[in-house]
């Protein structure tokens, strides 16, 4: 080999040294990225799924999801089925079925919701939204409602939910918010500034929905 190749040899060998670890972490990072936005989905796929099963298992299904207060009035043959007192385990389930990708157990799911509210001390919750001569009611949100936006000042997992975080109950036409959070630990966490954990948070409001006479 000549003097030439040889230094061109040597030359190549050091710009792929250079260049190397520089295209190394770019791609992890961006494997780490990607990480993180798949899981950030997932988890609104679930908070989505929980609102939606919660939604439609209203006051007036034979086996509803509740809040901490009861509907006004109860339905016939109205009965508490899927209870915050046992962290809902029938939403909580389903919810939890609909993550792909994810330990599913390490997802954390809670809810709470709104109702309109006329101005009483306390108030009369689960009223329409207009009274009879045509005034509006107040629509009071519940606690997940209100950071809906910016969930990010919840704690994950959430403590159970008391009637201080619901403004009513699950009769039809009121809302149910639900909350899922995710503690993701990236993998080789302190690399290239990435993080040790990142608490992942959804929350997603449905209008609880009637029954269809069947």
């Amino acid at each position: 080999m000549t003097l030439h190749g040889r230094r061109s040899r040597g030359q190549a060998l050091t710009e792929f040294a250079l260049v190397f670890p520089i295209l190394a972490m770019t791609m992890f990072g961006i494997i780490v990225w990607g990480l993180g936005v798949f899981y950030q989905q997932q988890l609104q796929n679930a908070a989505r799924e929980g609102a939606r099963y919660a939604a439609i298992h209203g006051a007036e299904a034979q086996c509803p999801t509740v809040a901490n207060y009861d509907p006004t009035p109860k339905p016939f043959s109205y009965y508490a089925c899927d209870v915050p007192s046992a962290g809902w385990p029938l939403m909580t389930a389903y919810a939890r079925q609909k993550v792909w990708g994810v330990d599913s157990s390490l997802v954390k799911i809670s809810a709470c919701w709104s109702s309109y509210q006329d101005g009483s001390v306390p108030p009369n919750r689960d009223q329409e939204p207009i009274d009879g001569a045509g005034n509006p009611y107040t629509f009071a949100r519940c606690t997940y409602a209100l950071v809906e936006s910016d969930p990010s000042g919840l704690p994950c997992p959430a403590a159970a939910t008391s009637q201080a975080d619901d403004t009513g109950s699950n009769k039809a036409g009121n809302q149910v918010s639900v909350y899922a959070c995710f503690v993701w630990r990236p993998p080789m966490a302190g690399f290239l500034l990435i993080p040790d954990q990142v608490v992942m948070q959804a929350v997603v409001t449905e209008v609880v929905h009637h029954q269809q006479a069947g």
